[in-house]
């Protein structure tokens, strides 16, 4: 069994400048852990594959091509890929996702 502690997980350099820590990483699959400070966000993007969203804590606000809407805790939010996509904090709380995206992506995104 193969265990992966996100505490144990170095944060990944990444064009956001967040917490993003990779804690799966396989062909058919990349898993993503995230934490956004109040005031935090990620940069409108484009992913080539599907991605979705699992809100741990927090509220956050998500986009999903021209669709804005706050997420509540223990949602889960889809992205089809080509389709812009962000998640902002605009909370005084810190918010945790759980980001999938499966097939993992063979090239990086395209930031806006």
């Amino acid at each position: 069994m193969k265990v992966t502690l996100v505490s144990e997980t170095p944060i990944k350099d990444n064009v956001h400048q967040v917490d993003a820590r990779m804690i799966y990483n396989a062909e058919s699959a990349q898993a993503v852990y995230m934490q956004l400070k109040p005031g935090e966000s990620l940069k409108p993007h484009i992913t080539a594959v599907d991605v979705f969203f699992f809100v741990i804590e927090g509220s956050p606000d998500v986009l999903i091509g021209e669709e804005k809407q706050r997420i509540e805790a223990n949602s889960l939010v889809e992205s089809p890929k080509g389709i812009v996509h962000c998640i902002y904090n605009n909370t005084n709380s810190m918010v945790r996702i759980l980001v999938v995206k499966a097939p993992r992506p063979t090239t990086a995104a395209k930031v806006l």
